[in-house]
């Protein structure tokens, strides 16, 4: 008997439908996709326990008011679940709505909120309460305008990201008069590897107080955790809330391709250790901008333009801080071992200044650091160096400044001349003969491109732009290049374009109705799983934390289609038999 029944199984796994049924199912297919057309946040709520991996909830043009919105739901990778506007630009929701998104491969599309408040909370979450988790999410071409609340004084942000995996692009951020940063990205004990891209970041007035700022990541109390986000190719545009735009304060974030004009304030390592900011775009007007204010250990600035900065002290082009002794996380920690290298700086007030905000207090210069290969030119203030603590062990290469050598601060590591700039393709740009070619030292491998994505010659050039004739592959960018709807599938490193690699990372065993599952490695935690029928229903999914992890099932078929997910970029899929033992 037991040798038919499995006879019989093994002929039914070799028909026809059940391998369309299991490629559809184990390959990323639509399976029983449905669209689902909804009209207010009830009508949302009551269809969350239908959906499924591929399905999408479409939401009817008008005007949407005072509509609490939770979607909740488990997508897959390549299949996600998407709550979108029927119509491009048709859905706006005022009053007191707001939106809570929870579960995994969720995607957010086309939503416009405007003129309305939160009550209570983030207008957007990346959450639904403090256990219901967003990850590997998506809000994309949505929208918030001038949502504030009749109190300025008021503290809440606009968009808060929890868990990991999760991306905020192509949006409008433009109008937030009260208290709370913009958007956050709010750390746990895990990295986040969290995506800000294509977004705009319009005026942002000044608040007059601390929590003003456009982006922060992580809190002082969590400053030392690894956040690995990576906030590129936005445009921040009067963003004046406070000094810090962004204020950075976790670990191992990049900062990249943005455009930063006429913003009264700087970009600020605050806390954390390990950041790149490489390849920005500063350009200031007629207010007091800055550029990079670093604070901590071992961060890269390298590779950005700054032009018509008119700040200083703290919002200069390059502020290196001073650090109190035993800081406290909420303080100033010491600069250490910072490089800050090929970067041009044109017509600003102070290009450089070292041990800023030097007092009783912070009382700890610079040490160990590195400023080399910079270009500074027609400055607009006094001097280009100013040493307000000498630094400790500074080392200063291959810097060229058009200055007098009398009036400066430091000499060894720089050569005064006329940097032989020409503006072209909207940048101060060194021109063929130009005292900037070639005239590069040091190796600093991480240089191996210049701003514009052209690769530097074995030999590079001093400043941000190499002198060469290829393609200009990366610009500024203007309002109109970012936001809702400017989107062609970019090349960019988000959720959506990650490569995963199928590899066994999961073993089975079957006793009656209970599932074993077993993993192979504990590098694959924590792996995420699903249970399908042979009609592509889900029948059960959560993850495994632990092995061995038993799990009960029951249902009539004797054979499940599984499906793994490492957080690790891997994935498997397996038939699982439910009878006794292993296929």
């Amino acid at each position: 008997m037991k040798d038919n029944c499995r006879k019989i199984i093994v002929e039914r796994m070799n028909s026809s439908l059940y391998n369309i049924i299991l490629l559809m199912v184990m390959f990323g297919f639509n399976v029983q996709a449905t669209n689902f057309t909804v009209s207010s946040a009830s009508e949302i709520e009551n269809v969350l326990d239908n959906l499924q991996a591929g399905d999408t909830l479409k939401m009817t043009s008008g005007i949407w008011t005072n509509e609490e919105i939770k979607f909740e739901g488990e997508g897959e990778e390549g299949r996600p679940i998407v709550l979108i506007a029927a119509e491009k630009d048709g859905v706006i929701l005022t009053g007191t709505s707001t939106l809570r998104i929870s579960g995994e491969y969720l995607e957010v599309n086309g939503l416009r909120f405007e003129n309305g408040y939160s009550p209570s909370g983030a207008v957007i979450e990346f959450r639904n309460g403090s256990s219901k988790l967003a990850s590997r999410c998506r809000l994309t071409n949505c929208s918030i305008v001038d949502y504030n609340p009749s109190d300025k004084d008021t503290d809440y942000k606009w968009v808060s990201i929890y868990s990991d995996y999760n991306r905020v692009d192509h949006c409008t951020f433009s109008g937030k008069e009260h208290s709370g940063t913009t958007v956050v990205i709010w750390l746990n004990d895990e990295p986040n590897y969290t995506q800000i891209d294509h977004n705009y970041f319009g005026a942002r007035p000044d608040l007059g107080y601390n929590g003003g700022e456009t982006i922060r990541i992580g809190t002082s109390t969590n400053s030392m955790k690894d956040s690995h986000a990576i906030v590129e190719y936005n445009v921040f545009e009067a963003c004046d809330g406070e000094i810090e735009i962004i204020s950075n304060k976790s670990c191992f974030n990049t900062y990249r391709y943005n455009t930063f004009r006429d913003c009264d304030g700087c970009l600020t390592l605050r806390h954390g250790n390990d950041c790149s900011v490489y390849g920005n775009f500063f350009f200031g007007k007629d207010k007091s901008s800055g550029g990079v204010r670093i604070i901590g250990e071992r961060h890269q600035v390298y590779n950005n333009y700054f032009e018509g900065l008119k700040g200083d002290d703290y919002r200069s082009a390059i502020c290196m801080m001073n650090g109190v002794p035993d800081s406290p996380l909420n303080r100033y920690f010491q600069v250490q071992d910072a490089v800050v290298s090929f970067n041009t700086i044109v017509d600003c007030k102070m290009p450089l200044i070292v041990g800023a905000g030097k007092d009783s207090e912070k009382s700890l210069p610079p040490m160990n650091c590195t400023f080399a290969n910079n270009a500074i030119d027609k400055t607009s203030g006094n001097k280009n160096i100013t040493i307000e603590d000498e630094p400790t062990n500074m080392t200063w290469l291959g810097n060229i400044v058009n200055a007098n050598e009398d009036v400066e601060e430091v000499s060894t590591g720089f050569v005064f001349a006329d940097c032989g700039l020409e503006h072209k393709d909207y940048l101060w740009r060194p021109s063929s003969s130009s005292v900037l070619i070639d005239a590069a030292q040091g190796e600093f491998a991480m240089v191996a491109k210049d701003i514009d994505g052209q690769s530097r010659n074995d030999n590079k050039d001093v400043g941000c732009d190499e002198f060469s004739d290829l393609t200009i592959e990366i610009t500024s960018l203007e309002m109109e290049d970012v936001g809702p709807y400017t989107g062609n599938d970019e090349n960019v490193s988000g959720i959506f374009n990650l490569s995963y690699t199928q590899t066994e990372m999961v073993k089975y065993r079957v006793s009656e109705s209970i599932v074993c599952f077993s993993v192979i490695k504990s590098s694959y935690f924590p792996i995420r799983y699903r249970l399908y029928d042979l009609s592509g229903r889900l029948i059960k999914s959560g993850k495994l934390l632990e092995t061995p992890t038993f799990i009960h099932v029951n249902v009539e078929d004797n054979i499940l289609l599984a499906r793994f997910v490492s957080g690790k970029k891997y994935y498997q899929t397996q038939k699982v038999l439910m009878s006794n033992g292993v296929l």
